[in-house]
């Protein structure tokens, strides 16, 4: 059993043996992908990996840095081999960098082999998280503001296509990772 704080404790979902794919949560930067995914991995009994993390890593080099020396389009390739790899590796709950899922080739990757869940905010919300990391690649812009709302303009209908939707907001990351749960439950890939 795992113990949540001022919660009941939950049973381990991968001891059970319900979850068969990886999940994958996909939204933009400040939605809350690393700090949900980590409580989700541990209602789970899951290990959690973060692909900018893993990205990171791996090159020994920030995102921001790996953005000014060889740009997005190059960041971005390498993005899908990492998440491709993870793929691999089995059940495990999987945070992406914001513009994972825009590229088509890793969407159909990950619609094939995983269980996408969008975590999905408000502008009011991002921007409040957003500000607290003042290292974001795509926010170094005169207005941070304006790009956001239109990077929300251009991703949220992709992010759309993801099998499940979930409102993020200013609550607690474990209801966030319930309703998640909660959702998961009801999906054919995470029956036994």
């Amino acid at each position: 059993m795992i113990e949540t704080a001022g919660a009941a404790p939950l049973p381990s979902r991968q001891a059970s043996g319900v979850i068969r794919r990886p999940v994958v949560l996909v939204g933009l930067m400040g939605a809350g992908k690393t700090t949900v995914g980590r409580k989700l991995a541990q209602m789970l009994d899951l290990p959690f990996v973060d692909t900018d993390h893993e990205i990171e890593d791996a090159s020994r080099m920030t995102i921001a840095e790996l953005f000014a020396a060889y740009g997005e389009p190059e960041f971005r390739a390498l993005e899908a081999r990492v998440v491709a790899r993870l793929l691999d590796e089995g059940p495990r709950v999987i945070a992406t960098g914001g513009g994972a899922y825009m590229n088509e080739g890793t969407r159909k990757l990950l619609s094939e082999r995983s269980v996408t869940v969008w975590l999905k905010a408000e502008l009011d919300v991002l921007m409040e998280r957003v500000t607290k990391k003042p290292t974001r690649p795509l926010l170094q812009t005169p207005d941070p503001r304006a790009t956001l709302k239109a990077l929300m303009d251009q991703r949220y209908p992709v992010y759309a296509l993801a099998d499940l939707h979930v409102p993020t907001r200013n609550v607690k990351r474990e209801a966030v990772a319930r309703e998640i749960l909660d959702q998961l439950e009801r999906h054919p890939h995470f029956k036994a």
